[in-house]
């Protein structure tokens, strides 16, 4: 298969039909609505009347609905200050286990608009204390903003030295000709060829002949993780096409021996106890249900998926928000340890052998 094939698919919404029941086919049974307490049926209007005869009065249920939230988390997340500052100060203090690797670096990978660059601006705006735009964001529906490879050291707390960590922005996947973005260039920035602040064009690929291009990359100059990125609220909307994307993408970025996992961007928008307080995140079925769907989407486990609320229009930090964030920032260095651990025997120095 040709590397340089573009991996860029339109968004399209799934074709939909309707049908129509004849007038002569008889109308199916009305179904049973259910209450938090009993369910409605010929018994309870018969036990009703008995309780009328008997001078009881009759308790009137309450229809709650669909269910919507559980009663207990399906992950255990501590929503509490004390959890906030040890993910701060672990993250803060994180440093490769291979000493010639002074930080991590993670390649955020995912549709135009998937929160890619909000979620760098959102965990750096964690250790600043305030929310700030880091990474530019913009605002087109179907285009990427961001066109050339860029990377971003985490910075520790109140603008302290910089972190073990570095996210890597890159142009989102979408429409090939206007995305330019490849398979080839993909695995190019995992393999290190790629200089900081490439531009990339469709119609030029990364090659030696690209200025500034890393022709003998050394193991820091590596990707050592790929974060990919969904936007919850656009998971029945993708294209069909994406579905075969990623797994194609994962199947030659784990012949690279790099780790995956992904991050389910936007999940406030598809559950409003969510939106109203984060920390129902794991309580929400709507969550638990686009998380399923997103594995499928992937073709990966959903033990490698977190959800994420990115600030957006917030001008100050919430506590829920910032664990969460946290949370997955944590999760993804969790791999790239496992990376670390399984290159360890292989290298010297700090080139590959």
């Amino acid at each position: 298969m040709d590397s340089r094939n573009s991996v860029g698919f339109l968004f399209g919404l799934p074709s939909s039909s309707s049908s129509f029941v004849p007038l002569s086919n008889p109308s199916p049974p009305a179904p049973t609505l259910t209450s938090s307490r009993f369910t409605i049926s010929s018994q309870l209007q018969n036990d009703s009347t008995k309780e009328k005869k008997k001078g009881k009065p009759v308790e009137i249920p309450v229809f709650t609905g669909f269910q919507s939230k559980l009663e207990s988390q399906w992950r255990d997340v501590q929503w509490t200050e004390e959890q906030k500052k040890s993910l701060m100060k672990a993250v803060s203090s994180y440093r490769p286990s291979c000493k010639d690797v002074p930080q991590a670096r993670v390649l955020l990978l995912g549709p135009v608009r998937s929160g890619k660059s909000s979620f760098i601006s959102s965990v750096q705006s964690v250790f600043n204390g305030r929310v700030t735009n880091r990474a530019m964001v913009g605002s087109s529906f179907n285009t990427s903003f961001t066109k050339k490879l860029q990377s971003f050291n985490i910075r520790g707390q109140n603008g302290e030295d910089n972190t073990g960590l570095v996210l890597c922005d890159i142009m989102g996947l979408g429409d090939g000709e206007t995305t330019g973005l490849t398979l080839h260039d993909i695995l190019s920035v995992i393999k290190g060829h790629v200089p900081e602040g490439h531009k990339f064009s469709p119609d030029q690929p990364v090659g030696t002949e690209t200025a500034g291009y890393v022709k003998t990359p050394s193991l820091r100059d590596r990707i050592h993780c790929v974060a990919f990125m969904v936007d919850a609220s656009k998971i029945s909307s993708y294209h069909k096409g994406f579905g075969s994307t990623f797994k194609q993408l994962r199947e030659y970025i784990s012949e690279l021996g790099v780790h995956q996992v992904a991050l389910l961007t936007h999940v406030d928008q598809i559950c409003p106890e969510t939106a109203r307080d984060v920390s129902n995140v794991y309580k929400s079925l709507s969550v638990r249900d686009t998380m399923n769907k997103a594995g499928a989407l992937l073709g990966m486990s959903t033990s490698y998926i977190v959800p994420v609320k990115n600030y957006a229009s917030e001008l100050d930090l919430d506590l829920n928000t910032d664990v969460l964030l946290l949370s997955a920032v944590d999760h993804i260095l969790q791999y790239v340890d496992i990376f670390f651990q399984d290159y360890a025997p292989r290298h010297t120095g700090s080139k590959m052998i």
